[in-house]
């Protein structure tokens, strides 16, 4: 009786994180009532550089992320005024779970559920109403770190870690990363090649019908680069130089016949 009622309990379990998902995918992407974002900043090691960079963090710093995204939804008919609204949240003391870069399946399980448990745990703010998309940005000192692992998001828990760079010249390249990540957790994918970083052809293109091909003048967000020629691919210095492309823009249901 007992191996029965713990089977029904754990189906229940699955039954529940299956819903919560579900709703989660279509609550955020039916793009009818404004999406609340918040931006946590973290201090990567307690660095003074990295924590005079969060002190001076403002709303200002990070406008440019949510005037991109709705830009883009715009371009693509969603109708409401504002689609998204990102908001500077206080900064987190600790620190997100790492996932193991040799991590297999029923690791990447557990690094997710302990990335929404933290989540939901680092993410209340006195006086502020909990964010339906946390974005934990972790910033790191230039002068010590001259690149910064990988940053990801997560659809199931509508949650991103990104490692940033606290210097004011690569604020705006800091955007781009960060709108990355967003788009992630609506069910964007990646469209680069994993082994070299290029774009992929034509998903990854943000003119893919243009003559001649290259060079691409922007750089389509979930690529993270532009193809300059058939060997060189360029990040983009902000979001100036970024598009939402088609592909992109069906899978977080912007596009949707």
């Amino acid at each position: 009786m007992w191996r029965n009622v713990r089977i029904a309990i754990l189906l229940l379990i699955l039954a529940v994180a299956a819903w919560s998902t579900l709703y989660d995918r279509l609550s955020t992407t039916d793009w009818d009532e404004t999406l609340t974002i918040g931006i946590f900043p973290i201090d990567e090691s307690g660095n003074a550089v990295a924590r005079d960079y969060i002190a001076r963090l403002s709303e200002d710093r990070i406008a440019d992320v949510e005037e991109f995204l709705n830009q883009e939804a715009h371009e693509y008919g969603i109708g409401i005024a504002r689609p998204v609204r990102v908001e500077l949240y206080p900064p987190v003391v600790e620190r997100p779970p790492e996932r193991a870069a040799d991590s297999n399946v029923f690791q990447n399980m557990w690094w997710s559920l302990k990335l929404r448990m933290y989540a939901r745990r680092a993410s209340r703010a006195s006086g502020k109403p909990p964010p339906q998309i946390r974005i934990f940005v972790i910033y790191h000192d230039p002068n010590f770190t001259k690149s910064v692992p990988h940053s990801v998001g997560v659809q199931k828990g509508l949650v991103g870690v990104v490692h940033a760079f606290a210097d004011a010249a690569m604020t705006r390249g800091n955007s781009v990363v960060i709108a990355h990540e967003i788009l992630h957790t609506v069910g964007a994918t990646d469209k680069y090649d994993p082994a070299t970083l290029a774009p992929l052809y034509p998903t990854g293109y943000a003119e893919p019908d243009k003559k001649p091909l290259l060079p691409q003048p922007f750089a389509e967000i979930m690529a993270g680069r532009r193809a300059v020629d058939d060997n060189n691919f360029e990040m983009p210095e902000s979001l100036d130089r970024v598009v939402v492309g088609e592909a992109t823009a069906r899978e977080i249901r912007w596009i949707r016949q």
